[in-house]
Formats: C-alpha cells, structure tokens, sequence
C-alpha cells in the first residue's frame, strides 16, 4: 500500500475520532440539566463520601504500583504487532500459496542469460509478503538445496518444473528461518520482561504496604503459612 494512501487512511481515522468525541462533548454540554446543589459539589472520590480534607499526598505507593502495571502493560502490548508482522513469515511456508511463479524470460541472447533470468520470479502474494516483513526489493531467497532435498523435489514436483520447485522450497525455508528468529527474539524479550518482574517483586514493590527488610521473611511465611 502506498505511504500517501496509509496516511490518508490515520488522517481520516484521528478526524472521525475527533469529531465522534467533540459531538458527543457538545450534544451533552447542551441536553444535561444544571441543578447544583451542595452534595454535588462536594468532593467525588470513587462515589464514596470524602473523609477528611481532599488536599493530602497520595502515598507514594500508589504511583509506584501504576508506573510499574503501565511499563509491564505497555511492553506485553508490542507482542501484538510483532506477531502481526512476522506471523507473515509463517504463511510464506503455507503449501496452499504460491509462491514462485514461472515467468517469461527476456528477449535476449543465450549467452546473455544469467540464474536471475531463467523465467522464475515470485509471485505476486509472496512479493506483497516480503514487503511487508520490510523487503524493498523481494527475489527468491537463494539457499543451497541439499540432495536427498533435491531428489525429494524431483520426485514431488508433480506439474511444476524444477526450478520452480527450488524456489517454492528457498521461500518456504526463509519464511521457517525468519518465524524461528522472531520467537526467539520475542522468547527472549519475555525473559528480560519476567526477570525485571520477579526483581520488582522480590523487592516487594508489588506489596500495596511495603514491608521492611526486618519484618519481609516473616510476611513471606505468613503468606506461604
């Protein structure tokens, strides 16, 4: 999809949010009733009664606790667009999609011809695929197909030549070799994720009322008690 074309799409997308609230805002301000009373304006905390003054400091815990639920939400978060884009890795190694495509080779001297023009290009569904996954400029990957890999193809080819049959299996091993990384990748990230998670825990930033480093192994008892 063309750049111009995705940034119309946010562009129309952040003004139909923008015009949804500042509709929603202005048809409120103008059908709410205006009955102030004294209960009103007093101090709204959760729809309990306010205790005492309403200017006091928050404890300090209670910020801790939500910048540590925001980092640890916020990081789980990035899982969703990683998997989105990788997860096209995976359907380059689907049987069902073609992904090499026999192609009319130029018109040129025999001994002009070169591998890169033997009449066998990607096809159009693999090209949208590598581009997405960042390729500019998609090719079929070039592997060195072992023998029995290579029997095994001439076997299987069926209707297909042989050079498509190289290339179908090159994508479909790219694609198994870039999944395999990105849950590597993602595996490790989830692991950096759970250390820095069991560190804030075992310092019992988790706990709503710290303990202190006296009094934690015997709330650790009672707890496992």
């Amino acid at each position: 999809m063309h750049p111009v074309l995705i940034a119309g799409y946010v562009a129309l997308f952040v003004a139909v949010g923008a015009a949804f609230l500042c509709v929603n805002m202005l048809v409120g301000w103008l059908v709410r009733p205006r009955l102030p009373n004294t209960e009103k304006l007093e101090v709204y905390e959760c729809g309990e009664p306010a205790i005492g003054s309403s200017f006091v400091q928050f404890d300090l815990r209670f910020y801790v606790v939500a910048l540590l639920f925001i980092i640890f939400d916020v990081e789980v978060a990035l899982f969703f667009p990683w998997a989105t884009v990788f997860g096209k890795a995976v359907q380059l190694s689907d049987p069902s999609l073609v992904t090499v495509q026999e192609t009319l080779p130029p018109q040129a001297p025999q001994e002009a011809l070169t591998s890169a023009s033997l009449g066998v290009g990607l096809s159009p569904a693999a090209i949208g695929l590598f581009k997405e996954l960042g390729l500019s400029q998609p090719a079929i990957p070039q592997f060195v197909v072992p023998p029995a890999t290579l029997q095994a193809l001439e076997k299987n080819r069926g209707q297909r030549s042989l050079a498509v049959a190289e290339g179908e299996w090159s994508v479909a091993r790219a694609g198994a070799l870039l999944a395999r990384s990105a849950v590597c990748d993602m595996a490790v990230f989830f692991a950096v994720l759970l250390v820095g998670f069991a560190y804030v825990w075992n310092r019992g930033d988790l706990n709503w009322v710290r303990a202190v480093s006296t009094q934690r192994p015997l709330l650790k008892a009672q707890v496992r008690g």
